[in-house]
């Protein structure tokens, strides 16, 4: 964290902590959608064992990409400086986003429309492709983020595409498509039955020992090299919120590996959906003030202050805020509880083998 141009406002400071929200929400919920697609190849041995795992997330994972329109759309309304130089500074990484957010919408949307073989093992694999690219550079964008991004005195990044790909940063999209790969298994396991969640638990057990101690090289190796800065009360609180959170997403990790054998399926997606949370809180704490930059002219930075709009702007966007959110969780949680239950293969409606009658349920694949 570098000092701040001025002290941030109340409202900066509120919408800063809001962003690092959705951003927190949009990682929890879309994670484990991630993981159950990258999981196809893993886990999904046959047709009905895929189709069962993309049922899992059949009623939601679209609902759960909105946390991205959202976080997005706070940055933009909150901060336009900080969104005008991401997008403009980071084009071609947010490209890359973007197109394995649509193949991958393609691939649930049109995998069901014909009955070929070849055709829905394509689009599964672009399903997989399509979550994977997402989580590799979100992990790659966020570790940049902690390092800090170098801005010039134009408010615009001053270093090239190929330098955001340093050592660090690779760790952290490694990082981030392991953690969703066992919060992926753990929400398998927690949704299915039968052999498929034998398969998810075996996989959890493994990656989530792995997954900790990724995340305890990657805490302890941006607290040494990018320390907060020491010289206030609040560059200290936020070393200490960053050490105090990444220890506790490690030991979330652990929490799950030790519920995942002891078959607490639900206890263990609540601890890797913690383990999420703490990283969140870790690399906002590193971003708070500067908001992730580096700013080469120190008469013209890019930090909380510069970059917010006016405490007009702000007052409304809180106001709207605290009538719709309510509202939005409230409905998703409804959803949830909706298609809460448990499924196996014995759910899928009569395809490929007439002989074995199956109650019917909604599906996507």
């Amino acid at each position: 964290m570098t000092p701040l141009h001025a002290d941030p406002t109340t409202l900066q400071i509120v919408w800063f902590w809001l962003s690092a929200v959705l951003w927190l929400g949009y990682f929890f919920l879309e994670g484990f959608d991630y993981g159950v697609a990258m999981l196809f190849p893993v886990l999904g041995r046959d047709e009905d064992e895929r189709r069962v795992m993309i049922n899992t997330i059949g009623p939601v994972w679209d609902g759960n990409e909105v946390w991205l329109l959202t976080a997005g759309g706070a940055m933009f309304a909150a901060f336009p400086g900080w969104y005008a130089t991401l997008f403009s500074g980071l084009y071609l990484p947010l490209f890359l986003v973007l197109v394995g957010l649509i193949i991958r919408g393609i691939a649930f949307e049109y995998r069901a429309k014909r009955e070929s073989t070849e055709w829905k093992r394509t689009l599964d694999w672009c399903a997989t492709i399509g979550s994977f690219l997402p989580a590799l550079v979100f992990g790659v964008g966020f570790a940049n983020f902690v390092k800090g991004i170098r801005v010039g005195s134009d408010v615009l990044v001053a270093q090239g595409f190929w330098s955001l790909f340093n050592p660090f940063a690779l760790l952290g999209g490694v990082l981030f498509v392991a953690l969703f790969l066992s919060h992926g298994a753990v929400f398998i396991a927690l949704k299915t039955k039968g052999a498929i969640r034998t398969k998810a638990n075996r996989f959890a057990l493994k990656s989530t020992l792995v997954t900790a101690a990724l995340m305890a090289v990657f805490v302890v190796w941006q607290n040494v090299a990018w320390p907060a800065d020491e010289s206030s009360w609040l560059g200290r609180a936020a070393l200490v919120l960053c050490w105090a959170s990444g220890l506790l997403a490690v030991i979330a990790l652990l929490v799950s590996t030790v519920m995942v054998k002891k078959d607490r399926d639900g206890w263990a997606f609540v601890a890797t959906g913690l383990a999420i949370a703490f990283l969140v809180v870790d690399i906002f704490a590193k971003m708070y003030g500067n908001l992730g930059f580096v700013s080469l002219d120190p008469a013209n930075p890019l930090d909380m202050t510069t970059a917010a709009s006016s405490p007009y702007t702000l007052k409304i966007m809180t106001i709207a805020a605290a009538a719709a959110v309510p509202v939005v969780l409230g409905y998703q949680a409804w959803s949830y509880w909706v298609f809460r239950k448990r499924l196996s293969t014995k759910n899928l409606p009569v395809t490929s083998h007439p002989s074995t009658p199956r109650r019917a349920a909604p599906q996507v694949g």
